[in-house]
């Protein structure tokens, strides 16, 4: 049984001549927080597990209390008024200080019953599920919160520091991250089981001019990639359709739309059950890493310090164990 329990508090203001009192709940400064970082009720509504109109109502009586409107409507978009932006800095404030007591009161209760929020690339879901399973496994009364998305959201998560860390590519330089690499992750070139190219040994990076490749999202971590190795040989790659998930380009890699580059984690089931094969192609794989990421300077839980730990020390080879080959 769970116990949801919403806190109520006053927060006071002093302008100099004035003090305001606002009456807000921890539950009303929650679905702010969603609906400002989707900019959608609907898409908040769906992450909060709420519905769309308890979203509004929310936010609603959160705008009576502060007396300004937090949002505005134009067309079908909404966007943050002047008092929002100003009410999220607060609210961030707000919702880090608490998330911080919770993870010390947590410490004291030990990791046997601790918390785990954590997300994951959707690239990198097939292994990581697994993983935290293995955990879950020696610790059976951590609860674990898993949050499956793409590399933009991974970002907007660090940036919230909204999660106690993240499993992805290497992210961009510059960021105020604690990035740690715990295991490889290489790109293979995927083909039909009936492609011309399947029994082909060696093939030279220029043959692949003449393919058509399916190709992720802007910003995938893997299309990114792709893209600087290929740029950096000279190869010029026509490309295709673009999807968004890994799961409809393997599916249209074997329906005989082209040939597709996935991590070589993603394909176990495929390749075993030979509906898919990996292309022979002169310097292929092309090797990364996978990271486990969080801001720089962040308190972990002691829940949180025990994953990673495990991811450091066991991830690789659970995985492999698991089936997902590191190498091919």
């Amino acid at each position: 049984m769970y116990l949801i329990v919403i806190i109520s508090f006053s927060l006071y203001i002093f302008t100099g001549r004035l003090t305001i009192m606002l009456h807000l709940t921890l539950r009303q400064l929650r679905v702010y927080e969603a609906v400002a970082h989707h900019l959608s009720y609907s898409r908040a509504a769906k992450a909060l597990h709420l519905t769309q109109p308890a979203v509004s109502m929310q936010i609603k009586q959160l705008e009576e209390s502060v007396g300004l409107a937090l949002f505005e409507q134009l067309g079908k978009k909404i966007y943050l008024t002047e008092a929002g932006k100003e009410f999220s800095r607060y609210c961030r404030n707000i919702l880090d200080q608490l998330a911080e007591m919770e993870n010390v009161l947590e410490e004291m209760k030990g990791i046997d019953r601790g918390k785990l929020s954590i997300s994951v690339a959707t690239t990198a879901s097939h292994f990581a599920t697994q993983l935290l399973a293995e955990f879950c496994k020696r610790y059976p009364k951590v609860s674990v919160s898993l949050d499956v998305t793409n590399r933009e959201y991974l970002l907007n998560h660090l940036a919230q520091n909204d999660m106690d860390m993240v499993v992805m590519g290497k992210p961009p330089e510059g960021l105020d991250l604690d990035m740690t690499s715990f295991m490889e992750n290489p790109l293979v070139i995927i083909a039909a089981v009936n492609h011309p190219l399947v029994h082909t040994p060696n093939i030279p990076l220029d043959r692949l001019q003449q393919e058509t490749f399916l190709v992720r999202e802007q910003g995938s971590g893997t299309r990114i990639a792709m893209e600087r190795y290929f740029g950096e040989h000279n190869v010029k790659l026509t490309t295709g359709s673009e999807m968004s998930t890994n799961e409809a380009i393997k599916q249209a890699v074997q329906a005989g739309m082209g040939l597709g580059i996935l991590s070589l984690h993603t394909l176990s089931l495929e390749l075993e059950a030979q509906r898919l094969v990996v292309l022979d192609v002169q310097s292929f794989p092309i090797m990364r890493d996978w990271y486990v990421v969080h801001r720089t300077g962040k308190r972990l839980s002691a829940t949180a310090q025990m994953f990673k730990e495990f991811l450091l020390n066991e991830g690789a080879q659970i995985a492999e164990k698991k089936g997902f080959s590191l190498t091919l």
